[in-house]
């Protein structure tokens, strides 16, 4: 066994893993929070951090014994669908329990127009359809699949210049939430939009553009979330912090 012990993992990358951490550093708690490291200058949680993968179920279950932790958070986001499937499957060879922390999903309001997709490649088909200038919101990753879409000019917006194709007419902007209605609605109308794509993401801190979109009175096509293995699942910070203290 390692000289170190952790008895709590937060699998993060999310506002909800960094509170939780939080949460649990302030109370004493030993906990680490493990990071893709897909972001080059990710918001550090409180407590230790572990950058990068487990090498599948196999390390992240050796990792676990290594370090005798008693319980992992899943608190990744809700397209992090890999990671999840792993967590599952190394917590049960490990014996270690597992909960899943994930924000409710965006609900439609009834004077939106939401069209739902199952995938990004979905998307890219659909988005001619409805418009000719894109507000491009889902992340970097998969931004391949809007490359051929040759009829919209795109308006990219990530936080870490992207690595791959990108469509032939478009603008790059970098930038991190949280954002505003109104600083949403400036850039609808400055760049002249009249459809944004995104993903299901759900939460506050990304959720203004949907808002904006109504309010601009312009269609949204947005990605559903991909199928998670089963685990228990809370929505609530509160709720995922009184289980890991019952475990720690």
């Amino acid at each position: 066994m390692s000289s170190v012990s952790y008895p709590v993992l937060i699998l993060g990358g999310t506002s909800e893993a960094r509170a939780l951490a939080a949460a649990l550093h302030s109370r004493g708690v030993a906990v680490v929070s493990s990071l893709a490291g897909r972001v080059e200058r990710p918001r550090l949680p409180e407590g230790e951090v572990r950058l990068g993968g487990f090498g599948g179920p196999d390390g992240l279950a050796a990792w676990l014994a290594e370090h005798d932790v008693r319980a992992v958070v899943d608190a990744t986001h809700p397209f992090a669908a890999r990671i999840s499937e792993s967590a599952v499957t190394a917590t049960t060879r490990a014996g270690v329990p597992l909960l899943r922390l994930e924000r409710p999903g965006w609900t439609q309001p009834d004077d939106a127009e939401w069209h739902w997709v199952d995938n990004l490649d979905d998307a890219a088909k659909l988005l001619s359809d409805l418009g000719k200038r894109a507000f491009l919101t889902s992340g970097r990753q998969g931004l391949a699949a809007f490359a051929d879409v040759d009829a919209v000019w795109f308006l990219i917006r990530c936080v870490d210049p992207p690595a791959t194709r990108l469509p032939r007419h478009h603008e790059l902007l970098l930038d991190r939430g949280p954002y505003t209605v109104d600083r949403e609605l400036e850039l609808l109308r400055t760049h002249r939009i009249d459809v944004l794509v995104t993903k299901d993401s759900g939460g506050s801190m990304t959720a203004a553009k949907l808002a904006a979109a109504s309010r601009h009175g312009i269609p949204t096509v947005i990605v559903r979330r991909p199928p998670r293995p089963d685990a228990r699942t809370v929505s609530d910070v509160d709720d995922a912090l009184r289980w890991a203290l019952e475990r720690a």
